[in-house]
């Protein structure tokens, strides 16, 4: 294309020839999850240790099912209060509006084991709760909270704003023009909803339920301490305690069957269609308006999975710390998770940038190869440290084990750069949407090569993503559970598993402090998507 014809608004990104480093790192980063499951399926095929037919009699069907309604509850419950909420706090001048808008957002700093854990005392049987109900109603009647129903509630409570702060966003950005014309034909508020609002937020919806499930697929602390026995304990299990790593790498790929068909459902569901609205989109969006009893009404609503999700649990930790101590090695977990979560921040973000420049300028061969690299947040940590540690394994046999040890903390940090590179891999592909084609082309006439239009014009551009994206991976290497437990060297604690081991052993009071620390460190991610609700709502 002749360069007369193009101008700086042009959003076309061309292909540019350059350096092969960059289609080489492509394909490394796309090596990585692909190696997990060529490994596993390696690992699975292995003649000495024929499980398939025990697991698929005795143990796979139960846990499939188990699985299945785990997260068909825990999908429709957090659907229903995150895409609700948001709708509420968009479009409702309730009490405390702007103050439930950000508050919604608190307990996606609680990770679901720590939610199970705080609320386990509080409604166990020799809780206070208990003896309250002891004295109203009968004592039989009292619900079992460790169980499927106990665990669909508890982690919709701590994962319900993956949907809320997608649906708020979706909603948020929709024309006001459509809003008002339909409330001129005679739509109802109700009716509003249900035929404009929701058909149009839908993609976001799914996409938020998508990340619900992942993280519930992931989960292994809160599932074990409330008893539901899902496919993901059952790979733990199977490799950890019964020390059959066949039988756990194929559970493993049943799980990944299980992550592949929600990803082709997600598809589906989503499809390609899009919607533009160009007009309206700098006005104010409408308030209905209704009784006041029924604004109370919408904040009470609002209000009671904050209260559920967050602020209970904070006070059932803090109930703690008047009879805890300094737990032995609280020290030593607290370096273990920076420095862990530091070095796989970094590195995830340096990956992650070379991705989307590599995306940015290169074919569709590269690009689908990026999005291969960006799959490993769709893999249960789980399945992510068998199959790394099968590879590991592997490299160890063909003496290059003086590279990676698979029970190192070069093991862990590869887990989470693999597992993590997607939040930064779009975080940063977001933050290049902001850079018009035209700053590459200005580049390359005044003479700079590929490498240079990256260092002094790129980057210097992304400080801000480049920032988001260490702290996204940064804070959730601090929360991760499943895969530290398996692949940590020998008598290596981080905050995660200090506060598991505390729990398992019913000494919460020791549990008590690094939940805390977790917890703080959690807010951050708060904080910064607090930040990109009000510029939302300012625009």
């Amino acid at each position: 294309m002749p360069a007369s014809r193009l101008s700086s608004n042009d959003t076309r990104h061309l292909p540019i020839s350059g350096p092969s480093m960059w289609g080489v790192a492509s394909a490394l980063a796309a090596a990585l999850p692909l190696s997990v499951l060529i490994g596993l399926a390696w690992l699975a095929a292995q003649p000495d240790a024929p499980v398939w037919g025990h697991l698929i009699a005795n143990v796979l069907p139960q846990q499939a099912a188990t699985t299945a309604l785990l997260m068909l509850g825990v999908g429709a419950l957090t659907a229903f209060i995150g895409t609700l909420g948001a709708w509420i706090v968009t479009f409702y001048p309730i009490p405390l509006r702007r103050l439930i808008g950000w508050s919604l957002l608190l307990p996606l700093a609680m990770p679901t084991y720590l939610m199970a854990y705080s609320y386990g005392d509080f409604l166990d049987q020799a809780g206070p709760l208990y003896q309250l109900w002891q004295s109203v109603l009968p004592a039989s009647a009292y619900p079992d909270f460790r169980s499927l129903t106990g665990a669909v509630i508890l982690l919709s409570l701590a994962l319900y704003p993956y949907v809320y702060i997608s649906a708020r966003t979706a909603f948020v950005q929709q024309s006001a023009v459509m809003i008002e014309a339909g409330r001129t034909l005679g739509l109802t508020p109700l009716a509003c909803f249900l035929r404009i609002g929701l058909p149009l937020a839908r993609p976001a919806i799914i996409v938020g339920v998508a990340l619900v499930l992942m993280e519930c697929m992931n989960d292994i602390g809160a599932v074990e301490f409330l008893g539901v026995n899902t496919l993901t304990l059952g790979v733990y299990d199977t490799w950890v305690v019964r020390g059959n790593l066949a039988g756990a790498a194929q559970l493993a790929l049943t799980l990944l069957a299980f992550m592949a068909l929600l990803l082709a459902l997600e598809r589906s569901q989503r499809g390609d269609s899009a919607h533009y609205q160009r007009q309206g989109r700098r006005r104010n969006l409408p308030d209905f308006q209704c009784g006041r009893a029924m604004l109370y009404a919408m904040s009470g609503f609002c209000l009671l999975p904050i209260a559920l999700g967050f602020i209970l649990p904070v006070f059932l930790l803090l109930a703690h710390l008047p009879d805890a101590s300094w737990p032995a090695g609280l020290t030593r977990a607290a370096l273990h998770s920076v420095a862990l979560a530091a070095v796989a921040a970094v590195l995830a973000a340096a990956l992650a940038i070379v991705l989307a420049f590599a995306a940015r300028n290169g074919g569709a061969t590269r690009r689908a190869l990026t999005r291969i690299a960006a799959l490993g947040y769709a893999v249960p940590g789980t399945v992510l440290a068998l199959g790394i540690m099968t590879v590991l394994a592997f490299l160890a046999e063909a003496s290059l084990g003086w590279l990676v040890l698979s029970g190192s903390a070069v093991a862990l940090v590869i887990v989470y750069v693999v597992r993590f590179l997607s939040l930064s891999f779009g975080t940063l592909e977001a933050g290049y949407t902001q850079i018009a084609p035209g700053l590459d082309m200005a580049a390359r006439s005044l003479g700079a090569n590929l490498n240079a239009t990256l260092t002094r014009v790129h980057i210097p551009l992304l400080r801000a993503p480049l920032v988001t994206a260490m702290l996204l991976v940064f804070v959730d290497v601090m929360k991760e559970l499943p895969a530290t437990l398996i692949l940590r060297p020998f008598d290596f604690e981080t905050l995660a598993t200090g506060v598991y081991t505390y729990a398992s052993l019913g000494q919460m009071e020791d549990a008590a402090l690094p939940a805390l620390i977790i917890l703080a460190v959690g807010l951050l991610p708060v904080i910064l998507g607090v930040g990109v609700m009000e510029r939302l709502r300012r625009r």
